[in-house]
C-alpha cells in the first residue's frame, strides 16, 4: 500500500526515516532486547533515551541553560490551566491576545483562576489577521502576556514579534515549533503539543525559564505544578515513554537535516509554492492577510461550498488527505509541517491546477 500525502493539522504525518527507524527498533531498541514501549521508565535504558531527547532539543533550539525542558502529558489544553496557576502568582492577573479558538480557550480557562484580560482580538474578521499589540496595551501589573505564536485553524503567524517590553511572554507554539529559529530568551515559557511538528499525540513539551518555576497558586494540584516535573526530570510519574522516544528520533532527524535553519528554508520553499499558486489562481484563494501568513497551516477556499466539497473528495481519491478546513472556517486547509516533503506540495498544486482547469 502506498503512503498518502497527509495534510492533517494534527496528528500529522511523521518523517518516513523516523517511522522506519522506529519500525527497525520496535522489538529491540539499542540492544536492550525489548521495545521502548516495554521499558521501565526507571531503567537505565530509558533514562538514556529521555536524557538524549532533552539534550538534542536543547541543541537544535539553542535553549539557554537557565531554562528547564519538561516532557508532559495533557496536551496544550492542560497548559491553559497550568500557565496561570504557576505564573500568575504575584498579582493574579495576565493579558491575552485573542487570535483564534485556542487563544480564546486559553483565555477562558485562565479566567477561572485569575483576572484574565483580553487586550486585543481579531475575531471581527474570523481571525484572518493578527491585531496590532504593544506594551502600551498591557494591564499594569500583569504577571504575563499570552500569545498563540501560530494559529493552526486560521493560518496566521507572528512573523514579527510584538514589543511587550519587560513583561513575561508566554506562547503556545504547538503548530510551529521546530519549523523556524526562535530566540528562546525572549519568552518566559513556551509550550507545544507534539502531534503537529514534533512527534505523536500524547506528549506536550514545556520550555520554562527557571525563575518562573516553584511559586504556584495554593490551589494548584501537584501534577499541575511545573516544579513537580522540573525537579524530577519529567519522571514524577510514568511519562509518555514511547512518544518521547519518537520525539528524540525527530530531533535527530532535524539535526541530521542541518538543523532548524535548514528546516526553515525548506518550509519557506513549500509555503511559497502554495501561496504563489493561490495568489494567481482564478478559483482558489487564501483567507489570511499576506503579512500574517503561516508557513505551517494554509487555509484556502473557492467561492462555492459545493466546489469546496468536490475538491476535497477528488483530492482524497488522489491521495491528498485531510484537506478539509476546520468546521469554524470551512473550505480547505493544507498543513505542511516539517515532515511534508516539497514533492507533496508540488503534487498538490499540480492537482489544484488540473481541478481548476476542469471546473
Amino acid at each position: 500500500m502506498s503512503r498518502v500525502y497527509n495534510f492533517s493539522a494534527g496528528p500529522s504525518m511523521l518523517p518516513l526515516e523516523v517511522l522506519e527507524r522506529a519500525q527497525k527498533e520496535m522489538l529491540d531498541c539499542n540492544g536492550s532486547g525489548q521495545s521502548v514501549m516495554e521499558m521501565s521508565h526507571r531503567s537505565k535504558d530509558y533514562q538514556a533515551i529521555i536524557d538524549e531527547a532533552d539534550a538534542l532539543l536543547r541543541e537544535i533550539m539553542n535553549i539557554p541553560d537557565n531554562y528547564k525542558v519538561m516532557f508532559l502529558q495533557g496536551g496544550a489544553s492542560t497548559q491553559f490551566a497550568m500557565v496561570p496557576m504557576n505564573l500568575a502568582t504575584k498579582n493574579k492577573k495576565a493579558d491575552y491576545v485573542i487570535t483564534g479558538q485556542w487563544a480564546k480557550k486559553a483565555h477562558q480557562e485562565a479566567g477561572r483562576y485569575i483576572e484574565a484580560n483580553a487586550i486585543a482580538s481579531s475575531a471581527d474578521k474570523t481571525f484572518s489577521y493578527l491585531p496590532d499589540v504593544d506594551k502600551s496595551m498591557l494591564t499594569p501589573g500583569a504577571d504575563f502576556v499570552h500569545i498563540t505564536y501560530n494559529n493552526t485553524i486560521y493560518g496566521t503567524h507572528y512573523n514579527t514579534m510584538p514589543d511587550f517590553g519587560d513583561t513575561t511572554i508566554v506562547t503556545d507554539m504547538s503548530s510551529c515549533i521546530l519549523s523556524e529559529e526562535v530566540d528562546i530568551s525572549k519568552f518566559g515559557l513556551i509550550y507545544a503539543g507534539a502531534q503537529k511538528n514534533m512527534g505523536p499525540a500524547g506528549v506536550t513539551v514545556v520550555i520554562a525559564r527557571e525563575d518562573l518555576i516553584g511559586d504556584a497558586l495554593d490551589i494548584t494540584p501537584t501534577m499541575l505544578k511545573y516544579s513537580t516535573h522540573a525537579e524530577n526530570g519529567s519522571m514524577y510519574n510514568t511519562p509518555p515513554t514511547y512518544g518521547i522516544y519518537i520525539c528524540k528520533l525527530i530531533y535527530e532527524w532535524i539535526k541530521n537535516m542541518g538543523g532548524i535553519s535548514v528546516m526553515n528554508e525548506i518550509n519557506v520553499k513549500k509555503a511559497g509554492i502554495l501561496y504563489d499558486f493561490l495568489d494567481n489562481s482564478k478559483m482558489f484563494r487564501g483567507t489570511v492577510v499576506a503579512k500574517d501568513r503561516s508557513l505551517m497551516n494554509v487555509p484556502f477556499v473557492t467561492d462555492s461550498d459545493e466546489l469546496n466539497a468536490k475538491f476535497i473528495a477528488e483530492a482524497t481519491k488522489q491521495g491528498f488527505v485531510n484537506l478539509k478546513g476546520h468546521r469554524s472556517v470551512g473550505g480547505m486547509r493544507a498543513s505542511i509541517y516539517n515532515a511534508m516533503p516539497v514533492e507533496g506540495v508540488e503534487k498538490l498544486v499540480a492537482f489544484m491546477k488540473e481541478f481548476e482547469a476542469n471546473n
